[in-house]
């Protein structure tokens, strides 16, 4: 008798990233991007990026580790594949002064040559890419033997974690991914980048999302976060206020304020690989 063997379908990708450009390009995800800015310079720190070297910022979104690179001197290019958070990026930079490379790029299909880099990295970008082996393979193609790859990804049992949870429950994620959630997991970070790397560095952080309230909180991410923004889009009524309700029943389960505003640390992991 022959066994059946159940092959999963090869997931769209190429449909999927369509689409998800179109999420992150609604709302205005610098709004709330540039409040993770610290996340950015601890990871430039941790990274021990310095002066001259060459590095790249993939999935940069609107450029937070692009700045603190370059405020360390580096020699640093900018890619995303949403052209309005380059351009965000971009206006961040002349702001302060920078005159940075910024290009448009898909973290699963780099532009560049093997080895280019001195260092590349990743804050909470990279870590959404639909297929990860493969944005994983391309950080470690384009990192020159020796060179540093730095990520920081949310957990999932932290706060965005838990948040994106809440959203699947109402906007299921297409069939075959898997969550980005995973890159903030010890060994899924193995199985990604345990082939041909040093060392992998691993710290566990929290980032504090810190608003006037609840409420606050909701209204900011409801407008401006890609993913929360179009998941009401493609709600009925009832479900924008089911939703809502579960997004703010989540907030006060965690919040560690000790008066009327919202304090919520968001666990990360900060992760420095040794090519």
């Amino acid at each position: 008798m022959n066994k059946i063997v159940d092959i999963k379908p090869e997931p769209n990708y190429a449909a999927i990233k369509d689409k998800q450009k179109g999420i992150w390009s609604s709302g205005d995800y610098a709004r709330v991007g540039t409040t993770l800015q610290i996340v950015g310079e601890k990871l430039a720190d941790a990274m021990d990026v310095h002066a001259d070297q060459r590095i790249l910022d993939v999935a940069a979104g609107n450029g937070n580790f692009t700045l603190a690179a370059a405020r360390r001197w580096a020699d640093i290019t900018s890619t995303d594949y949403v052209h309005s958070l380059l351009e965000r990026g971009k206006q961040r930079a002349i702001a302060d002064g920078f005159d940075l490379t910024f290009e448009l790029a898909d973290a699963e299909d780099l532009p560049f040559a093997d080895g280019f880099f001195d260092a590349a990295a990743s804050t909470f970008g990279v870590m959404f890419a639909p297929n990860q082996k493969q944005a994983a393979s391309e950080m470690k193609r384009v990192v020159r033997k020796g060179g540093k790859i730095g990520l920081a990804a949310w957990t999932p049992n932290g706060f965005v974690g838990a948040m994106s949870g809440i959203i699947r429950d109402y906007v299921p994620m297409p069939a075959g991914l898997d969550s980005p959630m995973l890159w903030g997991t010890d060994a899924h970070l193995e199985t990604l980048f345990g082939q041909e790397v040093e060392e992998i560095e691993i710290v566990r952080k929290h980032f504090n999302f810190r608003y006037r309230s609840a409420d606050h909180w909701l209204e900011v991410f409801r407008r401006y976060y890609g993913p929360l923004h179009m998941a009401f889009e493609t709600l009925d009524d009832l479900q924008q206020q089911a939703l809502a309700q579960d997004l703010i029943n989540m907030i006060e389960q965690m919040n560690q304020s000790e008066d009327d505003s919202m304090r919520v640390p968001g666990e990360y992991l900060e992760v420095v690989i040794t090519r």
